[in-house]
């Protein structure tokens, strides 16, 4: 199970992720502006309801007022479920661009550490050699 981790994290170009981090968080932040700036929509008042006028045509004025009425508390609804999801969207970009950071700070730790480790073992081996090298 891990080893298919693995070869999803070794097929990530990281060097992308890594660049493209800030445009996605700034992507999400003006979205919730966006948004956010926008006002929950007002009901309808009922002169509305009366600009149609009563004719045969129209089933009945209390009836377009109901559906009117459930029109609009569906459409606040879905409002507030935008405004969350795009809340939830900038922070969880804001999350990721944090997380990206890190890792690229891990990786350069790690490049580091390899680059040690490597200088160490080479000292190392030239000890060895040195010490059973006959003089």
């Amino acid at each position: 199970m891990a080893i298919g981790w693995l070869t999803i994290l070794k097929t990530v170009p990281w060097s992308e992720v890594i660049s493209n981090a800030p445009t996605v968080a700034d992507g999400a932040k003006k979205l919730w502006q966006t948004v956010g700036k926008k006002t929950t929509p007002q009901p309808a008042t009922e002169s509305a309801t009366a600009a149609y006028g009563e004719s045969a045509e129209v089933p009945s004025l209390a009836t377009l007022a109901a559906q009117i009425k459930a029109t609009e508390a569906k459409t606040a609804q879905l409002h507030a479920q935008m405004l969350a999801s795009s809340e939830l969207i900038a922070a969880l970009a804001e999350q990721n661009t944090q997380l990206i950071k890190r890792l690229e700070t891990h990786r350069k730790r790690v490049l580091w550490l390899s680059a040690v480790t490597a200088l160490l073992a080479i000292a190392a081996v030239i000890s060895l050699a040195a010490a059973f090298t006959p003089t």
